[in-house]
């Protein structure tokens, strides 16, 4: 339910912009760019029961397109979407059961195909100068591939089972089982506006709806969604 009102809220907040955009209240605009982006992606998993973890850095990149329609007043309302290759997944910070930090490492990379489109506001420069923007909206993705990374022996217990602080140790048995994947995202960033094309600096995070895991009660976690901070450069050209 929760996860229902948040996509509905950002949803919601993108229609608000295509129908007064619709209604042609400011100066209409018909402004059409492509290009690529590139950059990375900061990525951990919110699991339940948790897991220790440190950031998983994976590479993002892909096509952009923009589409200004107006001007209202001094705000600039567009749609902006992409079409990305990102290389998700969690790497685990481990520890054993009595505190010590351990040499284990273990690092799961799940690559997807993401689809983010957004709402975007932007302020300052139309042509030649600099534009300060926000953008939000939904974003699903599928995921294409998974490998894993870890060291080649374990510290174990007698029986043979990792030593983990929680004992949460299913995770390592387990491949992806929901390909499918949803959130919300929103960013900040620049834009700078050139007589050869737009250059853009953001930053954005997604908040995952979907589990990469089943969440029944008979399953191990009841919550295993991407957590996703990108640091994202682009280039678009005018059509």
């Amino acid at each position: 339910m929760k996860k229902a009102i948040l996509l509905l809220i950002i949803l919601n907040f993108q229609f608000s912009i295509i129908n007064s955009v619709h209604g042609q209240i400011g100066e209409p605009r018909r402004g059409l760019s492509i290009g690529v982006n590139g950059g990375v992606a900061l990525n951990t998993v919110d699991f339940d029961p948790t897991i220790k973890q440190k950031m998983h850095v994976g590479p993002t990149f892909g096509a952009s397109l923009k589409y200004v329609s107006e001007k209202y007043f001094n705000t600039y309302c567009a749609l902006y979407a992409e079409l990305n290759y990102t290389q998700l997944g969690w790497k685990e910070d481990i520890y054993a059961l009595e505190g010590a930090k351990l040499p284990d490492t273990y690092r799961r990379n799940t690559n997807y195909l993401q689809l983010p489109i957004f709402a975007r506001l932007a302020w300052g420069k139309e042509d030649r100068g600099v534009q300060f923007f926000f953008q939000a909206g939904p974003q699903i993705a599928f995921c294409i591939g998974e490998s894993t990374d870890r060291s080649a022996a374990w510290t174990t217990d007698s029986q043979g089972i990792p030593s983990r602080p929680n004992n949460v140790v299913a995770q390592y048995d387990l491949d992806i089982e929901r390909r499918f994947d949803y959130g919300i995202a929103g960013g900040l960033g620049l834009e700078y506006n050139s007589p050869v094309g737009h250059f853009i600096l953001e930053g954005r995070y997604c908040y995952g709806l979907g589990d990469m895991f089943g969440n029944s009660k008979k399953d191990p976690f009841a919550r295993s969604a991407n957590s996703t901070i990108f640091i994202k450069l682009a280039y678009l050209m005018n059509l």
